[in-house]
């Protein structure tokens, strides 16, 4: 009974982490030796500058990497007492990876081999080597991970008028909350102000 017990968590823990892979990444902070899996991470330049990063994986857009980003900021800003951030700069950088597979099969590590007569007699015919008789298709992908980052300057009291680069946190964390999909899991939980 209890090796049955133990092979089931085995199970859901493995389902659990498969799942993980296939979503987009959540809005967490970036830990350390777990950064496939993405998050935010900011740097304290001076008092009240700082560098926020924000960091996709495969599956997360550029417009959610971009949205997490402003989030963050207003997030940083509010917990150190502040009420307004500027954008000093920004930049997201854009990563593509190519991947070709030049004989996929429903069976990775796993080819057929045959014999064939040829003209000098009998051969080995084996895929990998790109035989004569090699006609399958050739699968390319192109993956894509988006990292956003910014350096702003936080400011008290209200927005000035007209300044298109500085946001009222408040607001930003209002307005872009509802948007903020955070982990499943319950491990990270942000909350606004830490």
């Amino acid at each position: 009974m209890r090796l049955k017990s133990l092979a089931l968590i085995a199970g859901l823990a493995l389902a659990t982490g498969l799942a993980a892979c296939t979503t987009a990444t959540p809005y967490q902070p970036l830990l350390e030796g777990a950064s496939g899996r993405g998050g935010y991470s900011d740097v304290r330049i001076e008092p009240g500058r700082y560098r926020v990063t924000f960091t996709g994986n495969s599956l997360t857009s550029r417009e959610t990497v971009e949205l997490y980003l402003a989030y963050r900021a207003a997030e940083l800003t509010l917990a150190n007492g502040y009420d307004t951030f500027t954008l000093v700069a920004r930049d997201t950088d854009r990563k593509t990876t190519t991947r070709i597979d030049p004989n996929p099969t429903p069976l990775p590590y796993w080819r057929p081999y045959w014999r064939y007569y040829g003209p000098y007699g009998w051969r080995l015919y084996d895929p990998w080597l790109d035989g004569p008789f090699d006609r399958t298709p050739t699968e390319v992908s192109t993956i894509e991970k988006f990292t956003a980052s910014a350096e702003i300057v936080l400011g008290k009291g209200p927005k000035p008028a007209g300044a298109t680069e500085t946001f009222d946190a408040r607001a930003v964390m209002e307005n872009l909350g509802p948007r903020i999909q955070r982990p499943d899991d319950g491990r990270v939980k942000a909350k606004a102000g830490s």
